[in-house]
């Protein structure tokens, strides 16, 4: 294999502080192909040491791995390759494909239709009801929502239960969509196995968040 041109020039936009940096390099250099120590060193015009201790520090971190050996006319040299953690350092196309789609729909769908397929989304997020009391299942809709970038707790009073979400995890799409909150509330009923009341904060002048009221039983 040749040796990959320094990328310092052709830095993404995204994370650019981590890019810049030698280990956002080496980064980049292996999300185009895995390599050798010796083949990022001569790309990086570092020391086979160097390269090494950089590696170390990514592979103790999650975003690199040892991948096999590559035999050549000399010694086999361990090849390294990226993890999926470190796939999530780069961009996805996921959100304005998601609201161009949900334009699509609006336009397409009556606001009953679209609700609906809402619900079901949630629905399926959901998965199967889990097992124990109201409290319970309210801990593992916490988890999940968690789970997809929420950042939520629970609090009881007297009647209810509340969800408090600091984080939406549909935060990116809210805006311009706010019947995406219809998502998250239908996933919250499904794994509570009771209906669920949705309060989320999705003002102009704020971080949308999520909160939703769970009634206990009378």
């Amino acid at each position: 294999m040749g040796v990959l041109p320094n990328v310092s020039m052709a830095t993404p936009p995204w994370n650019q502080r981590f890019f810049a940096t030698t280990r956002g390099q080496i980064i980049l250099l292996l999300r185009r192909a895995d390599q050798t120590v010796e083949e990022l060193a001569q790309a990086q015009q570092l020391t086979d040491n160097a390269v090494r201790a950089h590696l170390a520090t990514l592979e103790r971190d999650g975003l690199v791995e040892q991948q096999g050996m590559r035999r050549g006319g000399g010694k086999p040299a361990f090849v390294y390759t990226l993890t999926a953690a470190a796939e999530r350092l780069f961009p996805k196309a996921y959100e304005p494909v998601l609201n161009q789609l949900l334009d699509v729909l609006g336009d397409e769908r009556s606001p009953a239709e679209l609700e609906e397929m809402l619900d079901t989304t949630g629905r399926r997020l959901a998965g199967a009801v889990p097992t124990g009391d109201l409290a319970a299942r309210l801990r593992v809709a916490i988890e999940t929502l968690n789970t997809l970038g929420g950042l939520a707790d629970l609090q009881e009073t007297e009647m209810a239960y509340q969800i408090d979400g600091q984080r939406c995890p549909l935060g990116a799409l809210i805006r311009e969509h706010p019947q995406m909150c219809r998502v998250a509330q239908s996933l919250v009923s499904q794994l509570a196995a009771t209906p669920v009341e949705e309060h989320c904060a999705r003002g102009s002048g704020e971080m949308p968040h999520c909160r939703f009221i769970i009634a206990k039983a009378e």
